[in-house]
């Protein structure tokens, strides 16, 4: 994330206003999210080269889900269990 917009993305994410993407493997069960990003547009230009990257460890399945909220770490997520 570029440095120059990081105090706009910081505040809209303590705000809850920050776009995040939410995307969820199974086997292995991660939960990963991939932000922030002040507008959705923006989000949508950067994540499909995360997906790829995702895509190419081999998951049973990947979705994702496009929300606005206010997230702090950890932003991997695995399933225990």
């Amino acid at each position: 994330m570029t440095s120059l917009f990081w105090p706009a993305r910081s505040l809209a994410n303590g705000l809850g206003l920050a776009w995040w993407a939410r995307v969820e493997t199974r086997d292995p069960d991660v939960t990963y999210w991939f932000g922030p990003y002040v507008r959705r547009a923006s989000l949508e230009a950067a994540l499909p080269p995360f997906l790829a990257d995702l895509r190419q460890e081999g998951p049973g399945q990947l979705s994702h889900s496009l929300v606005r909220a206010r997230r702090s770490e950890p932003l991997t997520i695995q399933a225990q269990g």
